[in-house]
């Protein structure tokens, strides 16, 4: 996938990151992940079509997800991902993949996205068809997340 493809996804990372989780995110190098992989605690995954098909996959570990949730929810503390801490995280990624389909649109390429799924569990293994590049990204107190972007263009 050509660099220029990535770009929004970062750009539009870095923005709802700042913003939601009050951290300046700082991205790792970026390299590809062989199918398939180990994912950590929780996925959050939502998929893409338009010019570019394929999935989005932002994956975090279940202590990172219950530090950003209790923030994103004025600090109450969130012992367990339940319902609302789970629909909280979900949104992360659901503001991260908005703002990157309006990016995409302002550079006049359409892509639609799916509501987040999130998925949870222990050594979780993800397999795509679509060559999977991931960025690293340091959130200061809240550790760390992986987005991966398992896409192609389109003709």
């Amino acid at each position: 996938m050509k660099a220029e493809y990535i770009n929004p996804f970062l750009e539009a990372g870095q923005m709802v990151l700042s913003m939601v989780c009050g951290v300046e995110p700082k991205f790792g190098k970026v390299y590809i992940r062989n199918s398939p992989f180990s994912a950590d605690d929780l996925i959050i995954i939502i998929g893409i079509t338009g010019k570019i098909k394929g999935q989005v996959h932002f994956l975090l570990s279940k202590e990172n997800a219950k530090a950003i949730a209790s923030f994103m929810m004025g600090g109450m503390e969130v012992k367990d991902l339940d319902e609302i801490a789970i629909s909280a995280i979900g949104e992360i990624g659901n503001m991260i993949m908005g703002n990157t389909s309006t990016i995409y649109a302002q550079k006049g390429l359409k892509i639609d996205i799916t509501p987040p799924t999130i998925v949870l569990g222990e050594k979780i293994e993800i397999s795509n068809k679509a060559p999977a590049i991931a960025v690293p990204v340091n959130l200061d107190r809240f550790g760390s997340m992986d987005i991966v972007i398992a896409a192609v263009e389109q003709e």
